[in-house]
């Protein structure tokens, strides 16, 4: 079969490979018709992520159609059309029995390596380097999906596949940074970061009852989307200051709630933005948390940070003594993307929302390599959100 593959930074080529089988009786084989490249797919592109070995498949948002079943699957069978959520769960530990599915305990085999970095391990994710389990990804005609049973959900209704691609991530994602900002009606939400998880991330705060929602970016087709099509007030962060603009929207007291949809990869400009690109090429920190920052400072006294953006390992310069002085909650983590499944889909189904919005490119596999650097660009490409389909 073909399959994206990553060989380095800035290196993704698209080759012939080994078609997946059944490992497991509880497996099952997907054909795959639709996958997306991820902003989160950005970070193995760039070299962020540890733990990549050349010729890994790619790819953790896919959907498609099972062509084959373990003797011990017995919710899905060949022919079901399905979407693939990105975290691998059991369905049996502790965290799978409370919903917290992104933290399950036995599906990553790499789990004694992330207890080191970070006190204790995730579930694991398709396509995201070995650090979470070496699991092959989505961007490939076909893909293994263990623990069939579990996780992924049949789409039964006549919705075409780029309506309900996105449950397998980003539209959980952003519904969960919304969710986790506690919106009261009335609430005024800021969103760093106008890329797909933010752009889901506004609609999903005006589903709870947002009464306002200001967005926050810099390139300018990315704040078109989200002043036309998702509803938002927008401030470009590159001729604003946005501290002070976000007083006076709203009158001198802050958001309610921000949402970083940035994560690791934040661009800036000034000397603080410098200190971070200096610090994080001298291998003195791993993440750049210029919007955290800004977040901390702009919200409301009381108020919430949500981050639904990656962070990947130790950061510098945080605020933490403002974060305490203000009282501020914060919420973060993984998606638990089968908790949203059947309500997202419900709300698809209904017309409350098309996700497909977010689509600005569409190409094969063999397009991969130039939409992953278009992708990566931003600026001038008119890129927001690249689909692929396979077959």
């Amino acid at each position: 079969m073909r399959a994206v593959c990553w060989y380095g930074s800035g290196d993704i080529r698209v080759e012939t490979v080994k078609d997946p089988g059944i490992l497991n009786p509880n497996d099952a084989i997907v054909k795959v018709t639709l996958t997306a490249i991820c902003g989160s797919d950005l970070h193995l592109y760039n070299g962020f992520i540890p733990g990549m070995e050349r010729g890994d498949i790619l790819g953790h948002e896919f959907m498609g159609e099972v062509v084959e079943v373990g003797e011990k699957v017995q919710k899905l069978k060949r022919g079901d059309r399905v979407v693939v959520p990105f975290t691998i769960c059991c369905g049996r530990c502790l965290y799978c029995h409370n919903n917290l599915w992104s933290l399950c305990d036995n599906t990553n085999p790499s789990a004694p390596l992330l207890d080191t970095m970070y006190g204790g391990s995730g579930a694991a994710l398709y396509g995201y380097s070995h650090l979470y389990g070496g699991y092959a990804g989505g961007q490939a005609e076909y893909v293994r999906v263990p623990f069939a049973d579990v996780a992924p959900i049949k789409i039964e209704s006549d919705l075409t596949d780029e309506q309900v691609l996105f449950l397998s991530d980003i539209f959980p994602t952003g519904y969960m940074a919304a969710e986790n900002c506690n919106i009261k009606p009335g609430d005024t939400v800021a969103v760093w970061g106008c890329g797909p998880v933010g752009q889901f991330a506004i609609r999903s705060a005006y589903l709870l009852g947002a009464e306002r929602v200001i967005a926050i970016d810099s390139v300018p087709e990315r704040l078109r989307m989200a002043k036309l099509v998702s509803k938002a007030d927008v401030v470009d962060y590159s001729s604003r200051d946005v501290l002070e603009e976000l007083k006076d929207m709203t009158g001198g007291r802050g958001p309610d709630a921000c949402i970083d949809a940035v994560g690791m990869e934040a661009h800036g400009h000034g000397l603080e933005y410098a200190y971070d690109r200096t610090k994080q090429a001298l291998m003195l920190e791993t993440d750049r948390p210029q919007v955290l920052r800004r977040a901390i400072m702009a919200c409301r006294k009381g108020g919430t940070v949500s981050i639904p953006g990656v962070y990947g390992g130790f950061i510098d310069k945080v605020p933490m003594g403002a974060a305490f002085a203000k009282g501020l909650t914060f919420r973060m983590g993984q998606t638990h993307v089968p908790s949203y499944l059947g309500p997202l889909l419900q709300r698809i189904e209904n017309r409350e929302i098309d996700p497909s919005f977010v689509i600005s490119h569409r190409t094969n596999l063999e397009g991969a390599p130039h939409a992953y650097q278009m992708f990566n660009e931003r600026n001038g490409t008119g890129c927001t959100k690249v689909v692929m389909r396979p077959n």
